[in-house]
């Protein structure tokens, strides 16, 4: 009988009863090479990690020793020395392959294209501790300061000078730290290149690598300059660090290799073809100079309140000065009287204040791996709609993982699995990805995981761009050689379809669960076998996946509650993007980024592109230009937008992005462009660092409100003080309030602060008028306080019966306006959130200090009786409780916001708003017909399955 017409055998499966498969599959008894348990020790590898994974190194390890002489490393390297795999000259750089550069000639090509580095641009340290000295509030109080040098009033002049040096050290200081984090990173990452150099092999610092040097590159070596590969033999290589690509991708001969990237498998020679900013990594750090980096939205919060309180001063001195010279007062008297508006008429303390809040929570962070590089993006970060995720890594594990396979009917999912695991590699260093996701699923297919190391490597032949798959050859123990295969479905089915005819209802079915698989966004790969002198077999198709990380879905879920929008960014294709995104909840509206014309040349108008971008759930297929496009697109929008990536390739658009969010395991250009440097793994850090970053904002709102109240308090009580009366408070004591207000506050950065469940902005309106209103309470409260003293009598006001009048005034002022933080800083109303026991303990200090004051007279002269400063305390308390209420009915008053900020309130909007929509329903009609029209055969549209535009 002809062999050909019997059917192939199954040399891997165990004696038992046949089973019929359409004369398809081998029906022939034979000893199985699937050894029975009883046969074979079980093989233990431990789990060092303790992250519920085997170790499988061991078992490579193994695999690899049972292969004798034969490894892929001295094949690769035999076609290395072949003298048909290298070229002799490259035109390009006239270098010769064989022997390299003369030192002569680097030398040279160093002086004319310089170190094989990135420029960088080394902020001088001085000028920037000097521009912590610059600014609307720094201006006022080096006025100040000036002021009080030239009055010899040396208490003031000391005391400013004092709080502008803090201001300016801590703010320094918590850049410097940032900035130092990251160089060490660098340092740690410095790279080494073997090259030829005169004919040798030689170690060089990756930065003296010039354009022309031959270099060697092998299983994890990270390629320092782009360069062109001179040798046949195949090299996989790792560039998601530059491209975004999960996987890592083959280079052939004359093809580029990316500085940066890592090479994954396989031994090449290349000749580099650019350094330093002419590489590819280069060009993209060109486009991270040219995004606009802000200076964050807290900065022009900053600026527009100190030039705003500065305009207040200008203008009550003008009134101070204009009565002044009217009563004909000495220049002294006028110059403490400016000295006395310009103090208490800015916030001194506010820099610091604000920079020790921002400091404190990044330190926060810090100890929760989040090192922040601007302390400014804790406040923008508070303020993100749209989070713009980087997929692989953030949202998924990073780690290739298989799913349940598909078997050709009859066939045994452990014979698919051994034969897919014998068309692997068995080298530990450089393994591929997905090799080693079918050797880490062995222990779910025990009887192919035991039977696995009986059998020996005779060939093999890794990925191959042209036939699609990985071949390898195997001696089975009892001599059989067998061809063994996995790759593209299709390409496997061909080649089992060329050696025979498979049957129609099997071809079907694979194809199918090709298809099906496609769909689900899974990178599936068939297998095969052909024991020799037999007929090709067809075995199944075995998905595979970079599975979301366990919290992700959770986390995207709390993300949705906290007004968050997360959009995916991935350079996988678009069905991949498109599960992935489906399995996170995240929704399907996935979209191919080059098909949405995000780089240029769409057929869509611009504006239907933002609202695709708008309302995308991800995008997939995205390079660095696509990326910097959609948070571009967003920004034009009005969001305040994240972006989170740990590429390269992700450099430009977390600069562009209100807060870039470097990931763990971030390259050094990402940090570098990074606001926030995460060293924590997932989603989840970024969801806790920004409630961490709403409750920084809650406490920093709370001061900004409570210091322009008190800023504005004292300006129009001196201002009418000054101006009616030509009286003022001692100038040491107004010194000394300024001085209360904001060391009492300081503790503001450790206070219990709830987070907003949606993102928070700086309401500026409505803060100015909060802000002005209960300034206006505290000033009529020591308007009180002084005329009642004034009709009564010194010793017989209402709340004292015995002191000096300044005492009283100092004591009230010092009391009123430090238990306001405790209204600003709540909710609700004021005893709904209690305080930290850090803010209620510095309060308690300064006012019992304040009283200490008013009670021994200091800088006054004439003590005060304790029952005086009881009543003091008294009416203080009745002044807060009026601000109190006054601030709880306006914060949660919507007609309030509406007149601050010049709407019309709700009622009255009723009748607009139906007519607004009226036009708004005629608009889309009219752009629907402009569609039809350009389309009349109804084409168009959007292609659901490509991502893309519809042809």
């Amino acid at each position: 009988m002809d062999d050909s017409s019997v059917p192939p055998r199954n040399p891997f499966r165990t004696p038992q009863p046949a089973i019929v498969r359409r004369d398809y599959i081998n029906t022939t008894e034979k000893k199985s090479i699937l050894i029975s348990q009883d046969k074979v020790p079980p093989m233990t590898y431990v789990d060092p990690d303790g992250d519920g994974e085997e170790n499988i190194d061991d078992l490579i390890e193994e695999l690899a020793s049972l292969d004798g002489e034969y490894t892929v490393r001295t094949q690769i390297r035999k076609s290395m020395e072949s003298k048909h795999s290298l070229v002799g000259q490259d035109p390009e750089f006239d270098t010769d392959i064989t022997t390299g550069l003369t030192t002569t000639d680097a030398l040279a090509r160093r002086k004319k294209y310089g170190p094989n580095q990135l420029k960088e641009e080394k902020e001088n340290l001085y000028f920037k501790f000097l521009s912590f000295f610059v600014g609307p509030v720094q201006f006022v109080m080096e006025g100040a300061a000036i002021l009080a040098l030239g009055l010899r009033d040396w208490v003031d002049f000391g005391v400013i000078c004092a709080l502008l040096l803090l201001n300016a050290t801590v703010g320094f200081a918590q850049e410097y730290q940032a900035g130092s984090i990251v160089e060490e990173l660098k340092k740690s990452l410095a790279l080494k290149a073997v090259v030829v150099r005169d004919g040798k092999m030689a170690e060089i610092d990756a930065v003296e690598v010039v354009p022309g040097d031959v270099l060697r590159i092998d299983e994890g070596t990270i390629v320092p300059a782009d360069g062109r590969v001179k040798t046949n033999y195949l090299l996989q290589v790792d560039q998601s660090s530059v491209t975004g690509e999960s996987l890592a991708v083959n280079k052939c001969k004359d093809e580029v290799c990316y500085a940066s990237s890592v090479v994954k498998r396989g031994e090449a020679y290349i000749v580099v073809t650019a350094t330093g900013d002419n590489t590819f990594m280069g060009q993209t750090a060109a486009l991270v100079n040219s995004a606009s980096s802000s200076a964050g939205h807290f900065t022009e919060v900053l600026n527009h309140i100190g030039a705003t309180l500065l305009v207040l001063v200008v203008l009550t001195l003008i009134v101070v000065w204009v009565s002044s010279f009217y009563r004909s007062n000495n220049i002294i008297t006028i110059l403490e009287f400016t000295l006395a508006i310009t103090i208490i008429g800015v916030p001194v303390g506010l820099p610091a204040v604000v920079t020790t809040t921002m400091a404190v929570g990044a330190a926060y962070l810090a100890r929760r791996q989040a090192i922040v590089q601007r302390l400014s993006a804790i406040e923008s970060l508070a303020g993100v709609e749209i989070l713009c995720s980087d997929k692989t890594g953030t949202l998924t594990k990073n780690k290739l993982t298989l799913s349940d396979p598909y078997t050709v009917t009859g066939v045994d999912p452990n014979d698919l699995m051994l034969t897919a695991c014998l068309a692997a590699s068995r080298k530990l260093k450089g393994m591929d990805a997905i090799d080693r996701a079918f050797i880490k699923a062995l222990p779910n297919y025990p009887r192919a995981k035991e039977a696995l190391t009986q059998y020996k490597i005779r060939e093999f032949h890794p990925f191959d761009p042209v036939s699609k798959k990985v071949t390898a050859v195997v001696l089975s123990p009892n001599g059989e050689r067998i061809i063994c295969v996995k790759g593209a479905p299709l390409w496997v089915l061909k080649t089992v379809s060329e050696d025979q005819q498979i049957p129609d209802g099997i071809e079907k079915e694979y194809t199918n669960k090709m298809n099906e698989f496609a769909e689900r966004g899974f990178r599936s790969l068939g297998v095969a076998r052909k024991p020799m002198n037999r007929k090709w077999e067809i075995l199944g198709i075995v998905p595979c996946s970079d599975p979301p990380r366990d919290d992700t879905a959770t986390t995207i879920n709390e993300a949705k509650t906290l007004g968050l929008s997360i959009k995916m960014l991935t350079g996988d294709a678009v069905g991949i993007a498109r599960e992935t995104s489906r399995e996170l909840g995240l929704g399907t509206n996935v979209y191919n980024a080059e098909g949405l014309g995000l780089g240029g040349g769409g057929t869509m108008p611009g504006s239907e592109v933002y609202d695709f971008v708008e309302a995308a759930d991800g995008f997939a297929e995205v390079w660095p230009q696509h990326k910097y496009n959609v948070v571009d697109i967003l920004q034009q929008r009005g969001y305040l937008v994240a972006m989170t990536g740990d590429g390269v390739n992700d450099a430009p658009s977390l600069k562009k992005a209100d807060t870039g969010i470097a990931v763990e395991g971030a390259s050094d250009a990402a940090r570098s462009a990074a606001d926030i440097v995460f060293l924590a793994p997932g989603l989840s850090a970024i969801i806790d660092a920004l409630k961490t970053s709403r409750q920084i904002f809650h406490r920093m709102h709370a001061y900004v409100i409570y210091r322009i109240a008190l800023s504005l308090h004292l300006e129009i009580f001196f201002g009418l003080w000054i101006s009616t009366m030509n009286e003022c408070l001692n100038l040491q004591l107004v010194v000394f309030i300024a001085i209360f207000a904001d060391i009492a506050t300081l503790a503001i950065a450790y206070d219990n602060a709830p987070y907003s469940q949606s993102p928070v902005k700086w309401n500026l309106p409505k803060l100015w008028g909060l802000s002005v209103i209960l300034g206006i309470i505290l000033a009529l409260g020591t308007w009180i306080a002084l005329t009642t003293m004034m009709n009564a009598g010194e010793h017989a006001g209402i709340v004292q019966n015995f002191g000096k009048r300044d005492e009283v005034l100092f004591l009230e002022i010092s009391l009123t306006e430090n238990w306001l933080i405790f209204i600003t800083r709540a909710d609700g109303p004021f005893w709904s959130s209690l305080p930290s026991w850090q803010l209620a303990a510095a309060i308690f200090v300064v006012d019992l200090v304040a009283s200490f004051f008013c009670y021994y007279g200091w800088f006054v002269g004439g003590q005060t009786s304790p029952i005086a400063i009881v009543r003091i305390w008294v009416f203080s308390f009745g002044v807060f409780c009026v601000m109190g209420g006054v601030y709880f009915l306006l914060q949660r008053s919507q007609t309030f916001d509406d007149i601050m900020h010049g709407r019309i309130p709700r009622r009255q909007r009723a009748s607009q708003r139906t007519l607004d929509d009226f036009v708004v329903a005629l608009q889309r009609v009219s752009v629907q017909h402009e569609k039809s029209s350009r389309n009349p055969e109804g084409g168009g549209g959007w292609d659901e399955n490509n991502g893309r535009p519809a042809s």
